[in-house]
């Protein structure tokens, strides 16, 4: 491109002129080679219309015919290559110091690093009440990572604000190291593809990283509702304790094992089933006091928190320890092999109807006490067993209220006996049978069936009750 190309195209020496002055206010020969430093008349004579010369994107050298690589070659002769880059006499170590916001002209490679521009703005930052106005510079080419960075590093450097701004980011910017308007149509409808390829990558990366948040909230929520159910049923599942009133009924049941004298009271509910015992002995030691005091204490909150009253009779039942032996004072319980035992007869036959837990069921005794013990007194002509009854005298249990069902104060349900209890409460006297083997059988051994006193059936032992026999019959 020279002045005898340019007027073997039509132009004279007065257009050249006009572009040769023109061209110490441009970086590029484009910005000479136009309509406004040219007219119309000019561009006429060179066979090119004022329409087609105004159209966007239109570049005169081109359509003069020369090429991008001549035009290319007269940019860095004529214009300068607007870098320092490649000056000769300068040592590469020095180029830092010539470095700028962005790459200078179409070779420039370096520029300041936007970690330049935090570090220069932290050092002043301490020093200032405000927030500094700079802005922070990135290259065309950064990326999203290197935005995130940018924005990361100055928090972490304390500065209270920044600008930032990618070249070319903007439809049209003040400042602007190269002109695209010598770009060809190939290699822009590149760079349009380039760029709605890399959008289309970070619109489908951003879809992915929300679905990945959004499942990673809804896993997270679904766990935190199981785990608030898994609470929920823990907590229904544990139980719940029933309190009694604070005025109750119950009975209280006086009688003697092996001679110690216990006093077996009981607190009830409304409606009449069991919520708690006492247990008191006179005749005990301190630690056994504290001992059976605690142990009724237990039996009571387990009863208040659901514990059927059936597992207490079937595991207490038939428990052997000193103090054991003969029960006087109760009309049906008249062996007992300790206090626990006696304890939990008395609540199974009064609470659960359990007549196979008594020496004397409540209808055998009712029967004895009709047929065999006359109301009046034993006359001399009487037999032994009818003197016996007569000095025994029939004990009646006292009236208590009726219950629909026989089960513990939480609402547990025993088994239930309401006919046999009914016939117990209405009278109860002593067996004419067992008082006899009472005095006949004292050293006889207890069944270890079913807690009975035994007879001596040859040289062994035979149970009357259950029918057990200890081993030789």
């Amino acid at each position: 491109i020279n002045r005898d190309s340019l007027r073997d195209r039509g132009f004279l020496d007065e257009d050249i002129d006009k572009i040769e002055a023109a061209l110490p206010g441009v970086f590029e020969l484009g910005f000479a080679f136009n309509i406004w430093s040219l007219g119309e008349d000019a561009l006429w004579r060179a066979g090119i219309s004022a329409a087609d010369a105004s159209l966007p994107g239109f570049d005169l050298l081109r359509a003069l015919g020369f090429s991008q690589r001549e035009i290319d070659e007269a940019n860095a002769v004529i214009c300068g290559s607007m870098t320092v880059e490649g000056a000769p006499f300068l040592r590469e170590e020095h180029l830092p110091v010539f470095d700028c916001a962005n790459k200078c002209g179409k070779t420039g490679t370096r520029f300041i690093h936007h970690m330049g521009h935090i570090k220069m703005m932290s050092a002043a930052q301490s020093f200032l009440s405000g927030a500094i106005s700079k802005t922070i510079n990135m290259p065309n080419e950064a990326t999203v990572e290197n935005v995130l960075d940018a924005y990361e590093q100055s928090w972490r450097h304390g500065i209270k604000a920044m600008a930032l701004y990618r070249d070319g980011s903007k439809l049209s910017q003040p400042l602007s190291a190269k002109s695209d308007s010598t770009v060809s149509a190939d290699a822009a409808s590149a760079k349009e593809s380039e760029i709605e390829l890399r959008i289309e990558q970070a619109v489908a990366e951003a879809v992915t990283d929300a679905l990945a948040n959004a499942r990673a909230e809804w896993e997270q929520e679904r766990a935190a509702a199981e785990a608030k159910s898994r609470a929920a049923a823990v907590a229904a599942a544990q139980p719940v304790r029933r309190r009694l009133p604070a005025r109750r009924g119950g009975f209280t049941q006086e009688a003697r094992v092996a001679g110690n004298k216990v006093f077996l009271r009981t607190g009830e509910y409304e409606d009449g089933t069991l919520g708690e015992i006492f247990i008191d002995m006179h005749k005990e030691g301190a630690a056994f006091r504290s001992m059976i005091n605690c142990f009724a204490i237990a039996i009571s909150k387990g009863l208040q928190y659901g514990v059927p009253l059936e597992e207490f009779v079937e595991t207490f039942t038939f428990t052997r320890f000193e103090p054991q032996g003969m029960v006087s004072g109760h009309p049906n319980i008249k062996m007992a092999t300790s206090i626990i035992d006696y304890v939990f007869r008395v609540l199974g036959l009064e609470y659960l109807g359990r007549t196979d837990l008594t020496q004397v069921p409540p209808e055998l005794d009712e029967v004895v006490a009709d047929d065999h013990v006359p109301s009046g007194a034993a006359t001399a002509d009487s037999g032994p067993v009818t003197a016996i009854a007569a000095e025994t005298k029939p004990a009646t249990a006292m009236p208590r209220p009726a219950r629909d069902h026989a089960q513990n104060g939480n609402g547990s349900n025993g088994r239930a006996a309401d006919a046999a209890v009914d016939v117990f409460e209405a009278t109860a006297a002593v067996s004419v049978i067992s008082a006899h083997l009472s005095e006949m059988m004292g050293d006889a051994p207890f069944c270890d069936v079913c807690g009975h006193i035994t007879v001596r059936n040859g040289a062994c032992y035979k149970c009357l009750n259950c029918g057990n026999s200890l081993g030789c019959s």
